[in-house]
């Protein structure tokens, strides 16, 4: 089963088990973290141990586990997959995330399957297809609009098939898994987790002419995604799992926007659930308790690149990250002198020894250094400026372009670091607490709010308090020290029939004996989400042929296709077919937008109509040389180019050097063959 209709998910990211943890700790409803291998973070992986030890702490509250799966395989790959589908199931996990629909062919275990982003998911007949060959839950393309976005969860079924969606982090310019200049340049495929992130590489963008329109501009770089303000619209749209992006992120980063992101999110919930907008549908949670927070959550705090919403309420004019790839900040004030040793800052801010500070040169590249000392020279009042002198860990000299009247940020703030770096949430479950005597003692309930119980009882000889309601006081008191568990008491219910004296040790013994019997029953009443299964008939594809773009690296890929209605089925790109100038990116972020150069800006305007065309440009680093070509119909850009030659000997001597030799489509298959024969292969 997918998330229910009603059923609002937080899905954090997790590099390591300990940060997957507090993601749990700081309110996520479920976590996705990488395997031992084949996720789309290549470094990012983790270990069977470490993956059952994040399962036990998150399903304590309910919280589920996503394993990442998510990259293309070759044939010698799949049953190194299949076998670790099997261990991440064994080891409690309770979903897969998958690219490579080869794995569907496989002996996989009943675990839930959850389609990637790298799948491409931008239309309502793709979404449904997804849908009945199995997956429960979808990650749909960043670009799509709110209204593409609910065009597509009503074409799928809402009991079926949960729409999920990323919300904050990095942004990749290309449509997930149609990304292909890493490879062709480097060998490093993004569709197998190694990236080389030629996307924040500056570049000269040249027109055909050979004229500059932009000089050492970062043009494929995004702002950071922030769908702070348009959560309400998406939950309205369909979307119930809000995904937020950073498997390469450290600790703070996910601490602080799970919890950002929590408390919108319980707004949103708590105020549906209170009946205040009586017009539309309750909203409830997916996993137990509620979480306290000791700092106030602030994305800008963490690394970003500015930030944008992208295209969920249509194109926009402000999504790129021209200037710089890097993290500038948060403004500080002006440099008002810069001497040999020192520059000084007004700010209202307070400054910290092991601060960063950046600025930018007159170039407009972004540049910083490490704050060694911060001296406050003139404090203001509460609130207003004061003027702090701060001496850099290196030579003034060194430091270019930091002048006089510059404006200075900070891109790390050491007590923000320290407030992090501690215990910074508490996350509770509200539980009933009800004491009573029996025959023979006294017997203790404990009950939380999914209706799991927790029982102990003892037999004690009955003595009448000497003082009742000091003894009732007392009672409440013990009874409520849940403080060393993941239990808060909503109500205290004792149910005497005289008020009996019950030592203090009595008590203790009762509470801890019912908390273990609840935690028992908790971990036992667990249910795993359940695999869906495929519908029948067969889900017919929505296209009958498909080019490298669908990325189908593997025999049993290529067999799930050809079952679902494919004629033609070309190699993967990874396969090295298409060795002439291919598409390497296929992106709806447009160059001639952002430059304000797009056909469709300057339609209509006097003097200019009919005078500005998409043609091509070219993008130029070093040696690297690609182009751009514009399709405007659906507004879309191409970035071209072609494989390098040095990738094909880097591949040739892998495959010479490897004990198993790797499985690669040599030939597309002729289109006459039938769609049951197989693609011809080679260890080539």
């Amino acid at each position: 089963m997918s998330l229910l209709p009603n059923q609002i998910e937080l899905l954090a990211p997790a590099k390591n088990a300990d940060i997957g943890i507090e993601a749990v700790n700081h309110g996520a409803d479920a976590v996705y973290i990488g395997g031992p291998g084949f996720g789309a973070r290549a470094s990012a992986g983790n270990s069977v141990a470490d993956i059952a030890r994040l399962v036990q702490h998150a399903h304590r509250f309910n919280s589920r586990i996503f394993v990442t799966l998510n990259t293309i395989l070759r044939d010698d790959e799949l049953e190194g997959a299949r076998q670790m589908a099997w261990d991440v199931y064994n080891a409690g996990a309770d979903a897969l995330i998958v690219q490579d629909m080869g794995i569907l062919e496989l002996d996989m275990p009943p675990i839930q399957l959850h389609a990637s982003t790298q799948t491409d998911i931008r239309t309502p007949e793709k979404a449904r297809f997804l849908q009945d060959v199995g997956f429960s839950q979808i990650v749909l393309a960043r670009e799509l609009t709110i209204e593409q976005i609910a065009e597509i969860r009503a074409a799928t079924d809402v009991n079926k098939c949960a729409i999920e969606f990323f919300i904050h982090g990095a942004l990749c310019v290309a449509y997930s898994g149609q990304c292909f200049i890493s490879h062709a340049h480097t060998g490093r495929s993004a569709n197998r987790g190694d990236c080389s992130q030629a996307c924040r590489l500056p570049y000269n963008v040249m027109d055909d002419q050979g004229r500059f329109v932009a000089h050492q501009k970062h043009v494929l770089s995004m702002k950071d995604n922030d769908q702070s303000a348009n959560l309400e619209a998406l939950i309205n749209a369909g979307v119930r799992s809000f995904k937020i992006e950073g498997r390469y992120k450290e600790m703070a980063y996910v601490k602080n926007i799970t919890a950002h992101y929590r408390k919108l999110l319980d707004e949103i919930i708590d105020r549906r659930e209170s009946g205040t907008d009586a017009h539309l549908p309750p909203l409830h949670r997916t996993s137990s308790g509620r979480t306290s927070f000791y700092f106030d959550p602030d994305p800008n705090r963490n690394f970003n690149r500015g930030t944008t919403d992208y295209f969920v309420n249509g194109r926009q004019e402000d999504i790129g990250a021209f200037d710089t790839p890097k993290h500038a900040g948060i403004e500080l004030g002006f440099a008002t002198q810069v001497q040999d040793d020192h520059l000084d800052i007004e700010t209202t801010q307070e400054l910290n020894n092991g601060d960063a500070i950046t600025w930018f040169d007159l170039q407009g590249e972004l540049r910083g250094c490490k704050v060694n000392i911060a001296k406050l020279v003139q404090a203001g009042k509460k609130g207003q400026v004061s003027k702090w002198r701060v001496y850099p860990n290196e030579d003034m000299s060194t430091l270019i372009d930091l002048r006089r009247g510059a404006l200075i940020s900070r891109n790390r703030d050491m007590t923000w670091d320290r407030l992090l770096a501690k215990k910074s949430s508490e996350r509770k479950m509200g539980v009933w607490v009800y004491l009573s005597d029996t025959e023979t003692g006294f017997e203790l309930k404990i009950a939380d709010e999914e209706g799991n119980e927790g029982v102990a009882s003892v037999d004690v000889k009955h003595q009448l308090a000497k003082n009742p309601d000091q003894q009732i006081e007392q009672l409440q008191d013990k009874l409520g020290r849940l403080g060393d568990t993941d239990y808060q008491a909503l109500e205290l219910s004792i149910q005497l029939s005289q008020v009996w004296f019950v030592p203090a040790s009595v008590v203790n013994d009762l509470r801890r004996q019912a908390i273990e019997q609840l935690e028992k029953n908790r971990a036992a009443n667990y249910e795993r989400p359940a695999r869906a299964q495929a519908s029948t008939p067969l889900a017919v594809y929505p296209e009958d042929s498909l080019t490298y773009l669908a990325n189908v690296f593997n025999q049993k890929a290529h067999d799930f296709y050809a079952k679902h209605g494919v004629k033609v089925i070309e190699a993967a790109y990874e396969s090295h077919e298409e060795l002439g100038e291919a598409s390497l990116m296929i992106t709806k972020h447009c160059v001639r937008f952002s430059l304000s150069l797009c056909p469709k800006q300057a339609k209509g305007v006097k003097g200019v109509q009919g005078t500005v065309k998409a043609e091509p440009l070219v993008l130029i680093n070093g040696n690297e040389k690609l182009t751009l070509r514009f399709d405007c119909k659906p507004c879309e850009m191409h970035v071209v180019g072609k494989m390098k030659k040095t990738v094909l000997k880097q591949q040739a001597q892998e495959m010479a050097m490897s004990e198993v030799p790797m499985q690669f489509f040599k030939t597309k298959p002729n289109t006459s063959t039938s769609t049951n024969s197989p693609v011809s292969s080679s260890s080539n």
